[in-house]
């Protein structure tokens, strides 16, 4: 029996060793009874709910305790993070959540009850899970990467502290949650963000995390979890320099390598205090300010009322500090933020960027989207004259085509009228009486009675026509002479009078012309109510408009060789080893990255013509370079929406068609990642065949491979990324120790990394293969 003296904590109680199994049924079965004999198949993973339920049996009296022990190192727990680590593939056994499979794949590469055993004894030897990448450049920083073990720990942490502190976190906080990315904040910043008149962006030196820093870090954990095994794996994650923070930089959320899992989740949990003192200073303004009812209001219609508000989101490390009144109070809680922020949390503010600015006359980037306060009517201006010319033409076309329709229909009605009449006729003509092999009288009648109501209901629609037939039944009437009533019969004379009530009553313009001229009156009625509101709305109120930097786009469009110094497109040599295929895929990650990421902007037709135009001509123009012909002739073979065939001879679309850019929008937003990993990264295949390699996919056991080399954007440029003058503000880059790096990778994987499905923090990059 091993005991490490070092690590036992006298005060701490620990549960002796059970078997994990045994453990993990029990939980699962009743979390308040002790282990019983039930066990459960070690091949099956967890689902949320079950692993909810084995994370909360372990809360007591406000506590968690045990995590480690006995919730992370249970075998099921960690087959769960092998199965979130796994990329999902088309046609794969891994798709399935209990498929022997993954367990097959994963005991090919480490035996997962032994990494438990090693976790629940503190045996687990994390320095000896970290790779250290060396860069290629004398100067450069070394990079720590944790090996597939490792990172099925991290994951595994990462569900665990998901579990406890997601449903603590506030609303108001984005970034490494489920459904709370960077398009969610801002979707509320463009719904729920009203009469912005100041904001303010925190801004972060960029200073990588510290002991003082980890160990204020444990100490919010320590608030939740008693779990002095827990605390100590993370700070030893830290000390390894597998897991890091790095605030004020352009690398979190962006799938980068140098990105742990965990980064997002404990930046959630450092900043949590802080989440929770400034939405106590929002409510507080908001009781602050007086509270009206909706009758109150109308009485003061002339009045408009305008409360004091603060606005805040947070994505990760970015801050944005949005309030309703004057200068001052927005100083004021600057101030204070800048004074939590530094002092309570020992970070360090560039205050020179953290300004207040004006949110009417200035913009204000963040999420690398600018934001600006306007009217409601720039957001959706009224239409012009050409558009209303366009819409009057559409509409007389409209009704042209109804006539023809409504006029064929009237046609064919009338033959099949004719037909029908003359069969019977003839029928009737031949024998006494109809002899018909099948009932069809009400199918006949039914046709009948349909088309003689469509036809009241058109008589009754045309005001011409029954203004027509009103004349001639009306006009006349020697009936309405009192000496001839006299003279006629009584039942005449009431069928008379009650046939001119129904003429009256159906046929009668009068009553028509009145409907008519009170729905115009109302239209216009509302046309005015709808103008004085949009008026009244211009005037009174402001909403957030949010746009693409273009200018950043162009630039990096330039930077990236997909333009030449006037903004044409150009090739990229660089492609020309790869695959006529490959080349569009490249091609086709980037434009659907950029148009994902900014889909959400008001400038989106901007971003558009930048894909549609210099994408995919740069894509044409290298496919040409390539292949030694003129642009034309690539054109002509794969057509402009870069169409490619496969090995069947089926045609396959992979960079997005003019009509599938026309018709994006912001409709359906999702939270993808930024073009930054994507853009400065090419993988060029290498004449390379060593069968002994297999895909470093997670947990992808394919052997047929291929090799490719890393190349990225800043080497190849001789660029330092962290000089703003020389690359683009607010894009990060891939850390250079893995430039000319070589990874084997099946084709699927390949073909993920290329369209963007996947990035580097789904692969295995410290099992590179060194190629001269």
């Amino acid at each position: 029996m091993l005991i490490h003296l070092r690590r036992i904590n006298p005060l701490e109680f620990r549960p002796p060793n059970r078997s994990s199994l045994k453990l993990f049924s029990t939980l699962l079965q009743n979390p308040s009874t002790h282990p019983k004999t039930q066990t459960q198949s070690p091949t099956e993973t967890l689902t949320k709910p079950q692993l909810k339920a084995l994370v909360l049996s372990q809360y007591s009296h406000g506590n968690f305790s045990n995590l480690l022990s006995n919730v992370i190192a249970l075998p099921h727990v960690l087959l769960t993070a092998c199965q979130n680590l796994t990329t999902p593939q088309p046609n794969n056994a891994l798709n399935s959540p209990d498929s022997q499979s993954l367990l097959d794949s994963v005991s090919r590469r480490f035996d997962i009850e032994e990494m438990g055993r090693e976790l629940c004894e503190d045996l687990f030897d994390v320095e000896g899970c970290c790779v250290t990448m060396v860069p290629s450049r004398k100067k450069g920083e070394n990079l720590v990467l944790p090996n597939l073990k490792l990172k099925v720990l991290i994951e595994a942490i990462r569900m665990v502290l998901e579990i406890v502190y997601d449903e603590r976190f506030l609303t108001f906080s984005y970034g490494g949650r489920v459904g709370m990315g960077g398009h969610t904040a801002i979707r509320y910043l463009k719904n729920s963000v009203e009469n912005p008149s100041w904001w303010f962006s925190v801004t972060f030196d960029r200073e990588k995390f510290d002991d003082r820093h980890v160990n204020k870090l444990c100490l919010f954990i320590e608030e939740k979890i008693k779990d002095g095994f827990f605390i100590g794996i993370i700070k030893r994650l830290f000390e390894c320099e597998v897991v890091g923070i790095e605030l004020g930089g352009c690398y979190l959320g962006r799938g980068f390598p140098q990105e742990s899992g965990l980064s997002s989740i404990l930046i959630n949990i450092y900043f949590n205090g802080f989440d929770k003192e400034i939405q106590d200073m929002r409510l507080w303004k908001s009781q602050e300010n007086p509270k009206f009812e909706s009758e109150e209001l109308v009485s003061m219609s002339r009045m408009f009322y305008k409360p004091v508000k603060i606005f805040v989101v947070r994505y990760l490390d970015e801050i944005l500090v949005i309030t309703s009144g004057s200068k001052m109070l927005t100083m004021d809680l600057k101030n204070w933020a800048l004074k939590y922020l530094e002092g309570s949390l020992e970070l360090k503010v560039d205050r020179m960027k953290t300004a207040i600015h004006s949110a009417v006359s200035e913009n204000i980037s963040f999420l690398g989207m600018e934001l600006q306060a306007i009217p409601p009517s720039v957001l959706h201006p009224p239409m012009t004259e050409k558009a209303m010319r366009a819409r009057k033409k559409y509409l007389r076309q409209k009704e042209v085509r109804a006539l023809e329709l409504k006029n064929a229909r009237e046609r064919n009605r009338k033959k099949l009228g004719m037909k029908i009449l003359q069969h019977v006729f003839k029928k009737s003509k031949q024998s006494d009486g109809f002899k018909f092999e099948f009932q069809i009288e009400n199918e006949v009648r039914e046709i009948f009675t349909t088309w003689a109501d469509e036809v009241v209901q058109n008589f009754l629609g045309s005001l011409e026509e029954r203004w027509e037939w009103h004349r001639k039944l009306t006009a006349g009437d020697f009936l309405s002479l009192r000496h001839i009533r006299d003279q006629l019969p009584q039942e005449l004379v009431e069928a008379y009078d009650k046939f001119q009530e129904q003429v009256d009553k159906y046929l009668s313009p009068v009553q028509a012309r009145k409907a008519l001229e009170k729905e115009e009156r109302r239209m216009e009625e509302e046309e005015e109510r709808k103008y004085a509101k949009h008026t009244v709305e211009d005037l009174t109120r402001l909403c957030v408009k949010v746009d693409a930097p273009i200018e950043l786009v162009r630039k990096a469009v330039k930077m990236a060789g997909f333009t030449n110094s006037m903004g044409h497109p150009r090739p990229i040599k660089l492609l020309i080893a790869l695959e006529d295929t490959d080349i569009i895929k490249w091609y086709a990650g980037v434009g659907r990255r950029w148009l994902d990421f900014f889909c959400c902007c008001h400038n989106f037709k901007m971003v558009k013509i930048v894909v549609t135009y210099h994408l995919r001509f740069s894509c044409i123009l290298t496919l040409a370079e390539k292949n030694e012909s003129t642009k034309l002739e690539a054109i002509k073979h794969y057509t402009k929406d870069l169409k490619v065939s496969d090995l069947n001879g089926n045609e396959e679309v992979y960079f997005p068609t003019e009509r599938e850019v026309k018709m994006m929008g912001d409709q359906n937003l999702l939270d993808p990642r930024p073009v930054d990993g994507a853009l400065s990264l090419a993988l060029i295949r290498l004449a390379y065949d060593e069968p002994s390699y297999s895909c470093i996919a997670h947990f992808c056991d394919r052997m047929d491979i291929v090799f490719y080399r890393v190349r990225l954007l800043q080497n190849r440029l001789n660029v330092n990324p962290s000089v703003e003058e020389k690359w683009v503000s607010g894009m990060g880059a891939i850390h250079e120790s893995l430039n000319r790096k070589c990874l084997p990778l099946c084709s699927d994987h390949i073909n993920d990394l290329y369209t963007g499905k996947i990035t580097l923090q789904d692969i295995d990059c410290t099992s590179f293969v060194d190629v001269d």
